[in-house]
């Protein structure tokens, strides 16, 4: 998901950036190496900034280009609240 879904499902789409200090400051038991930015680039705030990042997704078996991007299109998840609004 993109930091903007996110925002988008608690009834505030203007408010990716506050998602995004929410995963890089809130509960570190959430899965937060699943959300990116709205073009598939990874978080420098991630725990242990790109590569960090990088790392986590690849171990969920999701591919990583050397600019620390992920193919959006490809692997965006759209969940079904979102279909029924």
């Amino acid at each position: 998901m993109t930091y903007g879904q996110i925002a988008g499902l608690c009834g505030a789409a203007w408010a990716a950036w506050e998602v995004g200090q929410i995963a890089h400051t809130g509960l570190e038991d959430l899965p937060w190496q699943r959300v990116v930015n709205k073009q598939g680039g990874l978080a420098r705030g991630y725990p242990g900034s790109f590569e960090g990042h990088k790392k986590a997704l690849e171990t969920e078996g999701i591919k990583v280009t050397e600019k620390f991007q992920v193919d959006i299109g490809a692997i965006l998840w759209h969940p079904t609240i979102l279909k029924n609004r």
